[in-house]
């Protein structure tokens, strides 16, 4: 007979509790003001105290990181679900779609993704599965010749910053007008034309938080 070791308890149920009120209230936060929301704030409307949260968490960076992985993955299961799909070019148009819909909604996951400052590794590794999933629809629209050949599923990932952020100024008066660029987008995505693009597609997201110099 075994005897469980302590590091092998489950978690209390108040602790559990806690961890969920603090992603919840923290999601519900980062969604409305950016990464730039304040921890006594995120305890606040959890209703629980700042040293709680720092128990769960380490610093402001882990919990946010936690959040944006919770939605990656949730964009992830969604390209999932869509691999198999009959028609490959609607299913690559509606991960689009749920991407862009998730960027237009939430500010903090558009400040990670589409202009990323928080460098956590957790959310790179996030990222990383999110091109996996993109690149496995695009290839399959690739493959019955639905896309142009040339469109990558990085490319795909990067256009849904693109989109969010043509519509982003106009957002609050018309909240829907994304639904306009995506399919301005995705119209060119299902180009028939051979002329191939100016530039080669990026191996892998690397952001920086420098801008190149053109002339180099």
């Amino acid at each position: 007979m075994t005897t469980a070791s302590p590091t092998s308890r489950p978690p209390r149920a108040d602790g559990v509790r806690n961890r969920r009120l603090l992603l919840s209230a923290a999601a519900d936060a980062f969604a409305e003001h950016g990464t730039d929301v304040s921890i006594a704030e995120i305890a606040q409307r959890a209703g629980i105290g700042k040293g709680t949260v720092f128990r769960h968490f380490t610093t402001k960076e882990d919990l946010l990181a936690a959040i944006m992985c919770e939605m990656v993955d949730g964009l992830v299961a969604v390209g999932v679900g869509l691999s198999d799909a009959e028609d490959p070019a609607q299913a690559l148009l509606a991960f689009m779609t749920a991407g862009v819909e998730l960027l237009a909604k939430d500010r903090a996951f558009c400040e990670v993704v589409g202009r990323p400052s928080l460098h956590h590794p957790d959310v790179r590794a996030g990222l990383e599965r999110l091109c996996d999933v993109a690149e496995r629809l695009t290839d399959r629209a690739r493959r019955q010749k639905a896309i142009r050949p040339d469109v990558t599923g990085t490319d795909i990932v990067l256009l849904l910053g693109g989109v969010h952020q043509t519509a982003a100024p106009l957002l609050g008066a018309e909240p829907q007008l994304w639904r306009r660029y995506l399919g301005l987008v995705f119209d060119g995505i299902r180009s028939d034309l051979t002329q191939p693009l100016p530039h080669p597609a990026p191996r892998e997201l690397r952001f920086t938080e420098t801008t190149p110099d053109p002339s180099e």
